[in-house]
């Protein structure tokens, strides 16, 4: 939390300046730099949120606490860049047609300090638990807003050496495609939490197998592996075990299988016996390392 404070202070600031600046240098390229300061300003602001609510204990109806908060934040993120960048676009498109003079001194000067801020919220971004999809979303906003600024650099140096005023332009389409592309990654992987996907670097089909493949598991059907927030993968299932079998101690040792291999702590395993024709269903308590409702 703190660190995040942090670099909210510093792009909230550096933004301010920026907008200013870029009115009055009339540099798109620059004012395209501070919109994108915006939505990480906003990204950061709904991460602080986020982790606020992520924090509060389960009760009630939210059997699952606030958890799913951070994924709504960084849809509401990912929105936001991708309707900015369509913005910078239409902007771009009608500099390229019809250029304009840019103040090159000012564009420079502006993003050197553009830069060395992106930098130091960059390094104090990164060790703020980038686990979550939410921080990881603003780590890469900030780190996009460091390559932009590198950019805007770049484009007014060929300005100030060429003349060339279509330089701010081109430098506002590739600020935007950078956005477009956070903007993505951002829905795409919040969109994988809210279909429920199986998370990343699990393989349901080989979960399944090596459930069944355990001593005196005869079937697993009913597989599912989701998603509830980032970094909280959950697992259920149905299990039939061999008759005459403790299946209380097979239950242990499939959940003990699942931690170590899947690292997957939250799992419901219903457990029961084979029988002739038919299944006695045996209502099975879970374990203290395996939390849940059944």
């Amino acid at each position: 939390m703190p660190r995040l404070l942090v670099a909210l202070g510093l792009i909230v600031t550096f933004m301010v300046v920026e907008v200013v600046v870029g009115v009055l240098a009339q540099s798109l390229a620059v004012v395209s730099d501070a919109a994108h300061m915006l939505t990480d300003a906003a990204a950061i602001g709904l991460s602080v949120v986020a982790v606020r609510m992520a924090r509060r204990p389960a009760t009630g109806a939210m059997t699952f606490g606030w958890r799913r908060v951070e994924i709504m934040a960084a849809q509401v993120n990912g929105a936001t860049l991708l309707v900015l960048a369509l913005a910078i676009v239409w902007s771009a498109v009608g500099r390229l047609i019809s250029p304009q003079a840019v103040s090159a001194w000012w564009m420079i000067g502006v993003a050197l300090v553009g830069i060395a801020v992106n930098a130091v919220a960059s390094v104090t971004l990164a060790g703020a638990g980038r686990e979550s999809l939410n921080v990881e979303g603003v780590y890469q906003h900030v780190l996009t807003d460091l390559f932009a600024f590198i950019g805007t650099a770049l484009a007014g140096v060929v300005i100030l050496l060429s003349g060339f005023n279509q330089a701010d332009p081109i430098a506002s389409l590739a600020v935007a495609g950078l956005m477009g592309l956070s903007a993505y990654r951002l829905l795409r992987d919040s969109g994988r939490v809210f279909l429920e996907a199986a998370p990343r670097g699990l393989d349901p089909q080989e979960i399944g197998e090596a459930l069944a493949a355990w001593p005196q598991v005869v079937e697993v059907h009913d597989l599912h592996v989701w998603e509830v927030s980032s970094g909280f993968p959950a697992l259920s299932a149905h299990v039939l075990v061999a008759r005459k079998v403790d299946c209380h101690a097979v239950r242990w040792e499939l959940e003990g299988l699942l931690r170590e291999r899947f690292a997957l702590e939250h799992t419901t395993l219903q457990v029961d016996h084979e029988a002739d024709g038919e299944l006695i269903e045996l209502k099975v308590p879970h374990s203290p390392s395996s939390p849940g409702v059944s």
